[in-house]
This record gives C-alpha cells, sequence and structure tokens, in this order.
C-alpha cells in the first residue's frame, strides 16, 4: 500500500471516529473508511490525487453564472441545450463557470426537493447535456445534502419500511429536546408520519415535503459519496453543499452548526479532494456572518463560503446612500487564507436574506430597508424564532427593482444604481457569482408569484429564448444595456490580475457617500483602487485621499481614461465606479 493512500485512510477514519463519537455502528470504522474510498474510486495509486494544501484552484478569470437549467426556454429544445447556446453566444468571453441550480426530478421549492440524485430532470435534458456544458464550463451543481422530497423512493421504502431509504430519515421521540431549534421557515418542524413500522415523527427543516436526513446512519453519508462520485464523473467540480448547516441534530442544541456537521465537510473535501485535486466545495449556509466564516474552518473544511452579508448591506448603502454599514463589515472581514475564497454574489435565486445582517444592520436600518423594498414591489418571507416570535428572514425582489431608487422613492438613476452594484460586487476579493436575472436586468415576476403562492418565485423567471432575443437585439432594452456593460466590466475584470480572489484588500475611509477599497496582486506589481460613488449627488475624491504612487501611470480601467497626477480631484457623477490602476492587465490598452 502506498504511502498516499496509507494517509488518506488515516485521515478517513480520524474524520469518521469524530463525526460518530458516541455512536453504536453496525459495522467497524475500518470496514466504513474502506467502504468510501472504494465508492470515491480512490483506493489505488493511479487514482489517487493528493491534494496540496493551501493551493488556489481559482483566479481573477473565474466568474461563475447562477442559473435555473429552464431560465430560458425554446420551443423544441431542451432547455439545457437552451442554455449552452445562450452561454456560448453571449457570454463565452466573460464567464468561464456556471452553477445549475437543481437540474433532478423534483416535487417542490423549484428543485430543492430532490426525487432522485442520479438522473435528470428530463424536462431538462439528460447527463449528456450536463456534460457538454462542462466541456467549455467549469460545472457547479447543488448537492442537496440535507434533506430529500417526501415523494422520492427512499421516501417510500422508509415507509414500507424496506428497501434503500427505510433507514435514512431523522426522526424523533417525545424525549427529543426542540425547544433551542433554530428554524428558518414558519412551517411545523416535525412530519407526522404513518409506517408500517408505526407513527413516526420525521424532523422536516423546511417544509414536509422537504424531509430530512439521519447521518447519524452511515449508510446515508455513504449514498452521498456514491452522488458525489457520480457528479464528478459527469463534469462537475463544484460542489454547492445546501443547507448543509443543519445537517446534524441533537437533543437540547440549536441544531445548526453543531461540530459534526463541520466534521462531515471536512471529510466530503478530503474525498473529493483525493478524486479530483482541484475540485472545490462552497458551502450554502444562510446564517449570522461569524458563523458563516467558521465554514472556513483552518483551510481544511470548505473551501469557498457564500458571502451572504454583501447583498443586504449593499442594498442598504445604495438605497440609503450611506456605506458606513458596509464599511464596517469590510474592514471586519478576515483575508481568506489561500485555499479558500469569498463567493461574492448579490442575487440569486432566492431573495436577499436578512439573518445575514444581523448584528451588522440595527433593527431601524432593517425595517427601513424593508419598507423600501416592499414600496418598490418587493415581498417578505418569515421564520419563527427559538421563542416562537416571528421575523423577517428574507426579502424577495429582483436586484433591478430593488434599486429602482432610495428610500425616498424611485428615482431616473436606477439603472446607474444597478451596474454600481456590480462595479462594487466584481472587485471584492472573492469569486463573483452573477445571477441570470441580474445579468439580464430582469423585473419582478408577479406573474409566476400568483401562479406559485410562493414569494421566492418573483426572481424565478422563465425566459421565452425568442422574446429574449428580440430584447437583447433593441439597444435602448434595459436587458440589452444590462448584458452589454455588464459583460464589458467582466471583461476588463478578468484581465486584472490585483482581482484575484486571494489578491491583498484595504478598505478606504472616504467618508459616507464614497465607498472604496484598495486590492494588489499577489506579485505586488498592479495596485487598484476601486472607488464608487453610492449616493445620488455627484462627489468629487481627492487624490490626496489615496495617496497615488507619483512614479506610477493610473488610468480608470472603466472609462480607459488616464488620471493625472496633476488633477486635485475626479468628479463622480451619481453611482459613477472607478477601477484606478497603475497597470491596465492584459486588455491591450494603450497603458502597456
Amino acid at each position: 500500500m502506498s504511502d498516499a493512500l496509507t494517509l488518506l485512510i488515516e485521515k478517513v477514519q480520524h474524520h469518521l471516529l469524530v463525526i460518530y463519537d458516541g455512536i453504536e455502528l453496525p459495522d467497524p470504522v475500518a470496514k466504513i473508511t474502506q467502504h468510501l474510498i472504494d465508492t470515491m474510486r480512490v483506493n489505488d495509486e493511479d487514482s489517487l490525487n493528493v491534494p496540496k494544501p493551501h493551493q488556489n484552484h481559482w483566479s481573477e478569470q473565474d466568474i461563475v453564472l447562477i442559473t435555473y437549467g429552464d431560465s430560458i426556454e425554446h420551443e423544441g429544445e431542451k432547455p439545457l441545450s437552451t442554455l449552452l447556446g445562450f452561454l456560448d453566444q453571449h457570454c463565452q468571453q466573460a464567464i468561464n463557470s456556471v452553477h445549475i441550480l437543481p437540474f433532478f426530478p423534483y416535487s417542490s421549492d423549484d428543485g430543492f426537493s430532490v426525487m432522485d440524485y442520479s438522473v435528470v430532470n428530463e424536462a431538462l435534458g439528460d447527463w449528456s447535456h450536463i456534460q457538454n456544458i462542462a466541456k467549455d464550463y467549469r460545472m457547479m451543481s447543488d448537492l442537496v445534502i440535507n434533506h430529500c422530497s417526501a415523494r422520492s423512493i427512499w421516501f417510500e421504502n422508509f415507509i414500507k419500511a424496506e428497501g434503500p431509504g427505510h433507514d435514512y430519515f431523522f426522526t424523533v421521540t417525545d424525549e427529543f429536546d426542540i425547544s433551542d431549534v433554530v428554524r428558518p421557515r414558519t412551517s411545523e418542524l416535525l412530519r407526522i408520519t404513518e409506517t408500517i413500522s408505526g407513527t413516526k415523527k420525521v424532523w422536516c427543516t423546511f417544509s414536509h415535503d422537504q424531509v430530512d436526513f439521519d447521518f447519524t446512519n452511515p449508510n446515508v453519508l455513504a449514498a452521498f459519496v456514491a452522488i458525489i462520485r457520480q457528479y464528478l464523473d459527469n463534469g462537475v467540480s463544484i460542489f454547492r453543499l445546501d443547507a448543509v448547516a443543519f445537517l446534524w441534530k441533537e437533543s437540547a442544541t440549536r441544531c445548526i452548526n453543531l461540530e459534526k456537521t463541520h466534521e462531515v465537510v471536512r471529510l466530503l473535501r478530503t474525498l473529493i479532494e483525493y478524486a479530483r485535486h482541484d475540485a472545490v466545495i462552497i458551502t450554502e449556509t444562510n446564517i449570522p456572518n461569524r458563523e458563516n466564516l467558521t465554514y472556513l474552518g483552518n483551510a481544511n473544511e470548505a473551501h469557498a463560503i457564500y458571502n451572504f452579508s454583501l447583498p443586504p448591506l449593499l442594498v442598504n448603502t445604495l438605497v440609503t446612500g450611506d456605506c458606513n454599514y458596509l464599511k464596517n463589515w469590510l474592514m471586519s472581514m478576515p483575508p481568506a487564507q489561500n485555499g479558500t475564497f469569498y463567493f461574492n454574489f448579490i442575487a440569486s435565486h432566492d431573495g436577499i436574506g436578512l439573518r445575514p445582517a444581523e448584528g451588522l444592520l440595527d433593527e431601524q436600518e432593517l425595517n427601513t430597508l424593508l419598507n423600501t423594498m416592499q414600496s418598490f414591489g418587493g415581498l417578505v418571507s418569515w421564520r419563527v424564532t427559538e421563542t416562537g416570535i416571528q421575523k423577517p428572514y428574507e426579502i424577495n425582489i429582483t436586484l433591478f427593482d430593488a434599486l429602482q431608487g432610495t428610500t425616498k422613492g424611485p428615482d431616473k438613476w436606477g439603472f446607474e444604481r444597478f451596474i454600481c452594484a456590480h462595479e462594487i460586487m466584481f472587485a471584492l476579493e472573492g469569486v463573483p457569482g452573477i445571477y441570470i436575472h441580474s445579468l439580464l436586468a430582469t423585473g419582478n415576476d408577479y406573474e409566476k408569484v400568483k401562479n406559485t403562492s410562493q414569494n421566492r418565485s418573483i426572481n424565478r423567471h422563465r425566459w421565452n429564448l425568442t422574446h429574449l432575443s428580440n430584447e437583447l437585439a433593441n439597444k435602448s432594452s434595459q436587458h440589452c444595456k444590462a448584458l452589454n456593460r455588464l459583460t464589458h466590466l467582466l471583461d476588463i475584470r478578468i484581465k486584472q490580475k490585483a482581482f484575484h480572489p486571494n489578491a491583498t484588500q484595504f478598505t478606504l475611509q472616504l467618508g459616507q457617500h464614497l465607498f472604496g477599497f484598495w486590492r494588489q496582486s499577489m506579485d505586488r506589481r498592479q495596485s487598484i483602487f476601486c472607488i464608487s460613488n453610492i449616493s445620488d449627488e455627484p462627489q468629487n475624491i481627492y487624490l490626496s485621499d489615496i495617496n497615488l504612487i507619483g512614479t506610477d501611470c493610473w488610468w480608470d480601467l472603466i472609462q480607459n481614461t488616464q488620471v493625472l497626477l496633476e488633477q486635485q480631484f475626479i468628479e463622480l457623477y451619481p453611482y459613477q465606479t472607478i477601477w484606478l490602476s497603475n497597470l491596465a492587465g492584459d486588455n491591450g490598452s494603450k497603458l502597456l
């Protein structure tokens, strides 16, 4: 046996001993270890990819498009083929990765109630369509690991008390203390289910159609390792661990962020990295910022975390014209270690989460944000606290409509405010993810909300390809203008070494209305000052405030114009951003 395989066995055994400490197992840990290694097919020298610690398998060129498989539909064509055509026609130069939200058969929650993890939803296509996209784009897939559909074969077998899945689900008795459980929804936690074995109380974190797995059973872990292996075989290289914070449950605890949950993530990282050295795990943990950061571990857990505090803080900044909350948060964020990164986004298929703003925005500020978003047509989803009080959980609204005005109401600066949000997000430390309905400046879909009775449907529009193509051919449409502006910005971004996800970042102190930060490339050759006017009035940047190096030549990358040091200040119109660089990267401009 090679040293590398021996080390892998030791690491997996250590993870399992921590996870199953105090739990009676059906098999020895050594046997479970070997089964997991065999399932992942990392059981010989040829199949092993020994990972090197603190390696960055990403760069400034990594941009992720977030989309459903059927966000764009074309009659007579599988939606995944339509998606690939859209990517190739409109995104190929600017975007190299795509996150296709759950593309499996499902029963509710737009894919997050999976019925069968092993096949692609036939309405979207099949595995060959996923493979075709993965040939040209880095493929990110959801691993919906906390729960599955109550209409799945596994849950049907649970009810019948036989076959695969019969022991996969988490049930409790009256002795299990649930008084401190953290809830992300207002539905009842326990689902009363009649089975062949009698009445069971099944744990349902999100809805009664989404039944939670029991990871105290190693067979559940083994089932998901097999699923991961299948996804790797079909081209998936980025795994989004959906709702993973709720995975492990223990009596008389909050049943969120428990230590054994973290250990499961560490185990999955070990197995995935040995199978493919550049594969990435991103944890989706829509929780307060400090708790979210713990999922990076010591560069031995998730490779990346969703930067959940960014959307509410950035939207709040742009509608109030005050960047102090955003600035204070950014200063408090530790740099991501090599081998980890922040996954930045400001819109997604879900709403603008409010839990990640807890402790960052005060109650008055949150109420003002809620009222403003509701006045712009937004909806509010609620959760129940440990004390039984209902609190807002997220704001459901498209980003384009969220930024149509300020706390004073709608105004003429909506489009520029929308672009400004992306100029900030694209420049921040981390890898940017852009939602397809932001790339296309899609508005609120009230008709879909009416048809589904789901608040989140407001930001899950389905475009008809012919209609979309007509809009994108109309140079005056918001959709065409947004796509052109955003892809232009991304084309600039991917050529700047200072925008590497792990490049240095420092927050600038420029007052209430100017939000800025400085990025420096890892080789220290390139500096970029990223400064945005986040107000609806012109603002001046005094060059003395940012200490430009006098021996360098400075250019605004966005406007492609030189900034002369003889100037005392630069005037920024409302919501204008500058990326002020001493190098122009690889974009072939006259600076080089």
